[in-house]
This record gives C-alpha cells, structure tokens and sequence, in this order.
C-alpha cells in the first residue's frame, strides 16, 4: 500500500456537503453530552485508530459531542472529509503499522479501530490483515502502555465463535472457532493485548456483532445494509443460503456507545475483560431477519437465495455488558428505515466505495497503473 502521507498532520476541511439525515448531530448531542462536560472533559484526549472507517467516523463525532477531544489517525481510504469540521478535533494521516510514541503524546485512552474490516478483504489481503489486526493493535497497545496511556479499548469481533451448534449460545468464557483470516487475527490481537492490563493500565476487549445502519462511511457489504439496498433497489432481496443461520447484529451507533462507555467504566469490572456487544432482542436467523427487511421497505420484495451455506453461525449472550449499565437502544427495523429514508434523499447511494473490498481492489489498481507509468517523481509534470 502506498505510505506516501504517512506522518502527515493537518486540521480537518469542512464537508463540501453535510452529511443526511441531520439526527446524527442532535442525537449524539442528547445521549452523550452531559453535565460531564463542565468537568473539564475537554481535556482528556482519545486516539481513535481506523477513525475514518464505517464504525469511527460515527465514533468520532460522538467522542465530540461528549467532550473529548480526538486525534483521529487514518489512512483515510475513503477520505477526510468525512469527519467534521470540529474544535477539538485533530486529523492525523498514518497507518497504524507505523506508529510511534508521538501519536501517543497527552493521549488519556486508545479505541483501537484500524482494521481490515471483513472477510472477503481478510482472505484477498491475508499479509495485511495479519499485520494490521494482529501484529500492528499489540505493538500499538504496547507503546501506548509504555507511553502511559490509561486505558485501551480493542473492538474486536463475535465471529471469532465462528460455527457453534444448535443450542449453544455463546458467553464471553465460550469456546472460539474463528473461520476466517480476519476472525483468527482478531482473536490473536486479543490473546496479545489482554495480558497487558494491570493496575496502571486498563485494557477492555469488545467482541462486537455484525454492525449495521447508517454512517457518513457508509457500507453496502454487511448483511442489513445489503439486503436493504438491494431490495429498495431492485424489489428483490438476495439471501445466502440457507437461511438457518444465527447472527448476532448491532447498530453502529450503539456499538460506538458501548466504545464511549468503556471510557469511563469502572476499572475494577472491566480490566483485562472481554464484552460481547449487542442484544438478544438483534440475535437473528438470516431467513427470518430478510423478512423484517422485507417487510420494513415500503414496496413489494422477492427473497432470492445464492451462493453456498453460510457456516458462520452462532448465538451471543450478552448480559455481561448489560450488567454494567449498557443496553443496545436499536434493532433491525431502525437500521432499515434509516438507510431506506437516506436512499431515498438521494444522501447515500452504493458506489465502489461503500463495498470495502472493491474499493481495496480499486485502489491496488490504480496503485500499479501510477507506479508502471512514474517516472521522475511524476507522470505528465516532472
């Protein structure tokens, strides 16, 4: 991958267009910006790693609105300008394979973001994905230890249970069986980072569900988001047979509450400890949960089912977290509407970007195209 902006620092530019539907803003502003703001909140600083990404540019707002101040470090595959324009924001462009104690300077708390983020990119860019889920989180978690960081948070993943049978439902003591390149980096990130946690440094381990719903990085390729678009699109909902499989969910605005809850959880019953983050009211068979997505657009919908069976199925227990004070707020029927609203705004529509792994592929091509054509330091301007 090219690393030509690595290093680069600079304050974020406004959006050329705001993103829709505005109850991002006033939402966020309800749920997280409390009287915790008048206790100089401002002042604790977090690294967001991946903060760009489909989950962090939902995140970083949040963090935001809830006082913090953020230095939002990323590649930023899928731009900057995604991310608002914002006191107490810093943009940081780098790849989290190479950061070093500068990035981690007057840093309170680490969210560990930056990730391959699904299968399909897992098992085509298997090299990358072993170095920036695995080895690059434990190096980052260990420089942030070293440079005095208080408190790391790694959103990891609930496919690490990979296929569990008819009637186990998974807690955060259940046997893993990751399937996949990506599932099998997270859960070494994991067994790498949660040894570092001690009395000086805390360490929170999020196995998230499968994300869905509406995010300026918006995603096309995860189970909700797709079956939405393609049955508003075209009247007909593609399934991945056969249907029986279980899959925990959460919405992205709640995955991101549970990352800004961690922040300030209580120390004692949180280091050195594994969360799952969802609810079991958004535990779905895949059959039954394209019904509610079909049921939910406002027009008639065909299921189709292709491909092979999907083996990735588990059930997720989540009364751990709930049992510290958070609880999911959202479900399916939310996610769907939302994204169906901002469809039909015209404010999100599928492009190569919202599918990750076509996006990567595109960007590798055009990474060899400039590379057989450079010369000089340039191509047509020398």
């Amino acid at each position: 991958m090219n690393t030509s902006l690595a290093g680069h620092h600079e304050k974020p530019r406004p959006s050329p267009t705001e993103f829709k539907p505005t109850e991002f803003k006033a939402e966020f502003k309800t749920e997280f910006a409390t009287e915790l703001q008048e206790d100089n909140m401002s002042q604790r600083q977090i690294l967001v790693t991946g903060a760009g990404g489909y989950i962090g540019s939902v995140l970083v707002p949040m963090l935001l609105d809830a006082g913090y101040a953020v230095r939002a470090l990323d590649r930023f595959f899928f731009g900057k300008d995604l991310l608002p324009s914002r006191d107490g924001l810093e943009i940081v462009v780098e790849d989290n394979r190479k950061i070093d104690r500068s990035h981690l300077s007057n840093i309170e708390a680490v969210i560990d973001l930056a990730a391959m983020s699904n299968d399909p990119s897992g098992e085509l860019f298997q090299e990358a994905t072993w170095e920036i889920n695995h080895r690059a989180r434990g190096r980052t978690a260990s420089l942030a230890k070293e440079s005095g960081v208080k408190r790391y948070i790694l959103p990891s993943s609930c496919s690490i249970y990979g296929f569990q049978a008819d009637g186990v439902i998974a807690d955060e003591t259940s046997p893993t069986n990751p399937l996949t390149t990506y599932a099998r980096a997270n859960e070494l990130a994991e067994k790498d980072i949660l040894p570092l946690a001690d009395e000086g440094f805390c360490v929170v381990v999020l196995r998230q569900s499968t994300v869905y719903g509406l995010s300026p990085r918006m995603r096309f390729d995860l189970a909700i988001n797709g079956m939405t678009y393609g049955a508003w699109k075209t009247g007909r909902l593609p399934l991945m047979r056969d249907g029986s499989q279980w899959r925990p969910m959460v919405h992205v605005r709640d995955t991101a509450s549970a990352q800004v809850f961690m922040l300030d959880a209580d120390r004692s019953r949180v280091n050195g400890q594994i969360f799952n983050v969802g609810s079991a009211d958004n535990v779905y068979r895949i059959g039954d949960l394209g019904k509610i997505v079909a049921d939910t657009i406002p027009k008639d919908v065909d299921i189709e089912w292709y491909g092979d069976p999907d083996h990735r199925s588990y059930r997720v227990a989540f009364d751990k977290i709930e049992s510290l004070g958070w609880k999911a707020q959202r479900s399916a029927i939310d996610g769907v509407e939302e994204i169906v609203e901002a469809l039909e705004a015209g404010s999100i529509d599928r492009t190569v970007k919202t599918i990750t792994l076509e996006w990567y592929k595109e960007l590798s091509a055009w990474h060899e195209r400039i590379r057989e054509m450079e010369m000089y330091g340039g191509i047509i301007n020398l």
